[in-house]
């Protein structure tokens, strides 16, 4: 029986298998792509306060980790610690026990709080301080939070009062810090202070700051 052109073609090149619809198809975006691009656009026209606190943090993870799905990754942070300033504040051993949380993005959830603090003292001095008791305290929440040992902190004020520095002068184990009056005078005096206030925290207990804590002198 005789054979065509197209059986001899056939037969000396070897046939490719069928590409299946799915593989002919460029390869899809992850899900997660799209709602970056969706979260980032909310967040540039309507600002933080538009976002809950599990999307903000998700905003953070997305340069944290650039590969995968975070939203499970910062709801996880969120029902660990509570809040998200929590998060940041808490210890790196604490933050790598959540699924997805290594040691580079929990160093650099470390370097966030770090500078959120660091804003925070930037922006309260030269301003006055006393106002109000809740702008103390707020003050005192936001640089005191999370520091995993006790420490003895003085805010030196002018006669405005006006901050002029923000020290700790001591710290101590996570339920015991010396004080030495004598070192909290000579330091008001080297700064021309004319109040002052110490602050305490508890790092042994879960955070609270009244003014038990807080003593204007």
């Amino acid at each position: 029986m005789g054979t065509t052109s197209d059986d001899d073609e056939r037969g000396f090149f070897p046939e490719r298998p069928v590409q299946s619809l799915a593989k002919a198809k460029s390869v899809e975006k992850p899900h997660y792509l799209g709602h970056r691009d969706r979260l980032r656009e909310r967040f540039a026209a309507a600002g933080s306060d538009a976002l809950p606190d599990y999307e903000l943090l998700e905003l953070l993870l997305f340069r944290l980790i650039p590969r995968a799905d975070t939203k499970p990754v910062a709801k996880a942070l969120l029902a660990r610690f509570g809040t998200l300033a929590e998060v940041l504040g808490a210890p790196v051993a604490r933050l790598e026990e959540v699924s997805g949380i290594g040691p580079a993005v929990s160093l650099d959830l470390k370097i966030v709080a770090a500078a959120a603090q660091r804003a925070a003292r930037s922006e309260i001095k030269g301003r006055e301080v006393l106002s109000s008791w809740t702008q103390v305290l707020g003050y005192c929440r936001s640089v005191m939070a999370f520091e995993e040992r006790e420490q003895f902190r003085i805010l030196f004020l002018d006669k405005k009062n006006a901050l002029i520095a923000d020290e700790v002068q001591q710290v101590g184990t996570v339920d015991h810090t010396p004080v030495y009056p004598r070192e909290v005078v000579k330091r008001a005096l080297e700064l021309s202070a004319t109040a002052i206030i110490l602050a305490h925290n508890h790092p042994s207990t879960p955070f609270s700051i009244t003014l038990d804590h807080v003593q204007y002198r």
